[in-house]
């Protein structure tokens, strides 16, 4: 497979409470995000999930717990071919969200928040907001 045949991919934490899902901003970015991050060499899901919540918002996802709530993809204008590909779990954990290092901050977001996100983020939002799950 040639390097441009790659879709780039994240694995992403949706964290619904009370009708509102955890988002994270990165330093020097305006759009919100899924925590969450990509595979290091020879990674699970399960595995990437843990490392970067634990990066991104001091907290241990507990992978026992891992439900994928779905992949989503954003597709290329010219083509209709994948560009960028989010694969979504919840999970319970334990410890604190607070952000560091790279996460500027965190919020809670509704439905009429699901402007301030990424293209990809937005097809989540769309469909927890289907499910029920996202007020």
């Amino acid at each position: 497979m040639r390097d441009k045949d790659v879709v780039p991919e994240k694995v992403a934490w949706v964290l619904v409470r009370d009708g509102r899902v955890l988002v994270t901003r990165n330093h020097g970015v305006d759009l919100f995000y899924f925590p969450g991050g990509k595979r290091e060499p020879g990674e699970s899901d399960a595995e990437t999930l843990v490392r970067e919540i634990e990066e991104e918002l001091r907290s241990q996802v507990d992978p026992a717990t891992m439900t994928h709530v779905g992949t989503f993809e954003t597709l290329r204008e010219h083509d209709g071919r994948p560009e960028f590909r989010m694969i979504c779990y919840t999970a319970e954990h334990a410890g604190p969200l607070l952000p560091s290092r790279e996460v500027a901050e965190s919020d809670w977001f509704g439905y009429g928040d699901r402007a301030r996100v990424s293209a990809v983020d937005q097809l989540v939002f769309d469909a927890l907001h289907a499910s029920g799950r996202l007020d």
